[in-house]
């Protein structure tokens, strides 16, 4: 089989594999489509250590929809042609290798396959091209999750990436009335209007002038504020947790789903006198798979909208670095 192999920084190569071999409760599954993730993107431009843990000589490569093409002798779970979403964490019997599950490989081996656990059916509404895009909005809809939405909430995204976009879809999925997004990049802010938020470029316009005129105002420790109840970091930019300790209203919520190494200084006093929350949001629980495939197959957003670039697996070194140009791109699928 065909298969990417991560060799280090800017090194990619298609190999040869050998086919996997099943024992009786293993799953073989030729994938479909794949997304690059952001991840994807920071290995491959900086080296190990800066996006997940990467082998280097090895698969990688988690975001994918696949179909079965073979079982062992004593699968009962699963049969051959069903369409479906391999969960990473449990995918390959490993939970260090999430991100590297094999997605840009021709086939994936599913030891001890498992319903709703290892391996998720997708529903047959859902296109192909959309359902690549479960793993990376489920990372979103857990950080909408983190977020404590109630009906008729107001909430902010930083980030229009996939992980932002779809933090925002499954807030509006939740209940929340109103969601703006903010970026700096025109040609994603351009998609997310397209599926029906409001947008603010902050490189270009007054970010607190623009929220207030859209949410209306409140009262904080530092005088009127936008009246947003939750901020979803999905950028990683520093300055976005400095505009809520700012401008984040009494008892207004931070959730940080983006990967942000940073060290920071925080003013207890401030965060205890006015009441606010800081979250963390890191990857994905069951809860949030269902979730998705609801928000899916509900059509009320087309999402296939995110998906901006296709390539075959041969041009995968030009893909990543066309799913790193957030000017030019969105998301970025390889096709099988």
């Amino acid at each position: 089989m065909k298969s990417a192999i991560y060799l280090g920084k800017e090194n990619i190569e298609i190999q040869n594999r050998p086919m996997p071999e099943l024992g009786n409760y293993d799953v073989l599954i030729k994938n479909i489509y794949s997304s690059i993730c952001g991840t994807d993107v920071a290995v491959y431009k900086h080296g190990e250590n800066t996006g997940h843990r990467i082998t280097v000589g090895e698969e990688f490569g988690h975001e994918t929809i696949s179909k079965v093409v073979a079982i062992g002798d004593k699968v009962t779970e699963f049969k051959v042609g069903e369409r479906v979403y391999p969960y990473p964490r449990f995918a390959i019997g490993d939970t260090k290798r999430a991100g590297t599950i094999g997605g840009f490989s021709e086939y994936i081996k599913i030891p001890n396959a498992k319903k709703n656990y290892s391996l998720y059916n997708v529903d047959d509404s859902i296109s192909d091209k959309v359902a690549c895009l479960i793993e990376p909005f489920t990372v979103g809809c857990r950080a909408a999750r983190r977020a404590q939405p109630k009906q008729g909430e107001k909430f902010v995204v930083f980030g229009c990436g996939t992980i932002g976009l779809a933090s925002a879809i499954s807030l509006k999925h939740f209940g929340a009335e109103k969601v703006m997004i903010c970026d700096i990049s025109d040609f994603r802010l351009n998609i997310a209007h397209e599926l029906g938020f409001e947008t603010c470029n902050t490189s270009k316009l007054n970010f607190k002038e623009e929220s207030i005129k859209y949410f209306g105002s409140a009262s904080s420790l530092n005088g009127e504020v936008a009246n947003i109840d939750g901020f979803i970091d999905a950028s990683g930019a520093d300055e976005i947790l400095d505009i809520f300790m700012e401008q984040g209203k009494i008892e207004s919520r931070f959730v940080c789903v983006a990967v942000n190494k940073s060290i920071r200084n925080l003013n207890l006093l401030h965060l205890t006198y006015s009441q606010k929350s800081i979250i963390g949001s890191g990857g994905y629980m069951p809860e949030d798979v269902k979730n998705v495939i609801d928000i899916m197959k509900s059509g009320k957003w087309d999402i296939e909208k995110i998906v901006t670039h296709e390539f075959p697996l041969n041009e995968i070194e030009t893909a990543i670095k066309t799913a790193g140009d957030a000017n030019n791109s969105l998301n970025v699928t390889i096709k099988f």
